[in-house]
């Protein structure tokens, strides 16, 4: 019988190694290697704050129709620290994206007013039908495959995670620093704290290890399709 420490690890492995691969997939070696501008990097601000809407809504959903309380004291957590305040913010993390995007001339009327990428809405879609249809346990083990590309630790021999290497294209394309990207510098160390909140709690209630890793691998292949979509946008704009 394998102790509870072993089916932790046997978890973290598994969602880990689905990141790592992602993390490292042809769509993405395509959507780091976009050389940024100020046009380009406008693009990539503006449907982030899309993508960033949508996981909100999916978290959301997670909240609705989990019936653990003890997970769903975390799923509040979480939320509280991404819409209301935590150390990171005053004005949830919404607003560290608003601060960022001034750098490059984007104002919050920009922010009201885009529309996704039809790759975006595709993304979008998906990721709110998992975490509103299916079982809540396999929509938590998608979302949080989808947060743990965030995490250096898990993927500093490819970088780092999104935050840390978009961080660094800006750096090196724009020449600010750190402490000028707030919703970078932000996430490219807050989600490894949101990515160990559900870890400890996944061999008591998520049985069905089978079906929540595929729900985890949908959701990795739309985030693939999402970041295909603002590299081929991104590719087309000077």
């Amino acid at each position: 019988m394998k102790s509870a420490t072993d089916e932790i690890r046997q978890w973290e492995e598994a969602i880990a190694q689905r990141v790592h691969a992602t993390m490292a997939a042809a769509e993405m070696d395509r959507y780091f290697n976009v050389k940024m501008t100020t046009s380009r990097a406008r693009i990539a601000l503006l449907q982030l704050s899309l993508f960033v809407s949508c996981r909100r809504d999916c978290w959301a959903n997670l909240i609705a129709n989990c019936d653990a309380p003890e997970i769903r004291r975390r799923l509040m957590e979480h939320e509280y620290d991404e819409l209301v305040e935590d150390e990171y913010s005053s004005k949830g993390h919404y607003d560290l994206l608003v601060r960022q995007g001034a750098l490059i001339g984007l104002t919050g009327d920009d922010f009201a007013k885009v529309q996704p990428l039809r790759t975006s809405m595709a993304t979008f879609y998906g990721w709110k039908w998992i975490a509103r249809e299916g079982a809540w346990q396999d929509g938590l083990i998608a979302m949080m495959a989808t947060e743990w590309v965030n995490d250096d630790r898990r993927l500093m021999d490819q970088g780092g995670g999104l935050s840390r290497r978009d961080g660094s294209r800006w750096i090196r394309d724009f020449g600010y620093k750190w402490e000028e990207m707030p919703n970078f510098a932000t996430h490219a160390v807050a989600d490894e704290k949101h990515g160990d909140l559900f870890v400890p709690l996944l061999s008591k209630y998520v049985r069905d290890q089978k079906s929540a890793l595929k729900a985890a691998d949908d959701a990795l292949e739309l985030f693939k399709l999402y970041h295909f979509g603002v590299a081929e946008q991104m590719e087309r704009t000077d």
